[in-house]
């Protein structure tokens, strides 16, 4: 009698370990393997930003802000599996750069980060005649109008749907699992009490 108590408490011991020994694979994301450039590094000019991840990736959002939070990046990105490319538009004069990227995993669940990089020893860019006509003001205010116009708050909407979609179904089954498991713990102590004379 003094036994079953001790078996209810070994089986949901089995159990949990079965069930979180599994779940341990399922839990590590997708991750970013390598970028160009890489975080940290100097260079003198950058024409792409190319980010590899660990697996295929979807829906991307690459920024690359400069001083003063201007942003150079050129277009949309572009995906091709595990990596993501991003133009950049015009040369990047001297300076400190964060590539600010979001992405959505194979495994549904959003990865998103920074990486700091420097420009040093780039060339001056000579301005050209159209551009000296269209920049009255000063040149610093032709930068905001380089950049590309960011994704549009309906795209950024749905990403934020969609990872928020995909990660509430991990807390649900985890959720589920120690429910199941506190259940059958609590069955084998009644059962075990109602065996004693």
């Amino acid at each position: 009698m003094n036994r079953s108590p001790l078996a209810a408490l070994s089986a949901i011991l089995a159990a949990a370990l079965l069930v979180f020994g599994t779940a341990a694979p399922a839990l590590a994301h997708d991750t970013l393997k390598s970028s160009n450039p890489a975080k940290g590094a100097e260079v003198e000019s950058v024409d792409e930003i190319r980010l590899e991840f660990s697996a295929k990736v979807r829906m991307p959002f690459v920024i690359v802000r400069g001083e003063g939070d201007a942003q150079h990046q050129s277009g949309e990105p572009e995906v091709d599996g595990a990596v993501v490319t991003q133009a950049v538009g015009g040369p990047l004069p001297d300076g400190k750069y964060t590539i600010a990227y979001r992405v959505v995993s194979s495994d549904g669940h959003p990865i998103e980060g920074e990486i700091p990089f420097r420009v040093k020893g780039a060339p001056s860019p000579e301005p050209s005649a159209s551009e000296e006509a269209a920049s009255a003001p000063p040149p610093a205010s032709a930068a905001p109008s380089a950049s590309a116009p960011t994704p549009s708050g309906s795209e950024v909407a749905a990403t934020d749907q969609a990872s928020a979609e995909q990660g509430a179904t991990f807390p649900v089954w985890l959720i589920i699992v120690i429910g199941a498991l506190v259940g059958i713990g609590i069955g084998f102590l009644l059962s075990a009490r109602k065996k004693r004379p």
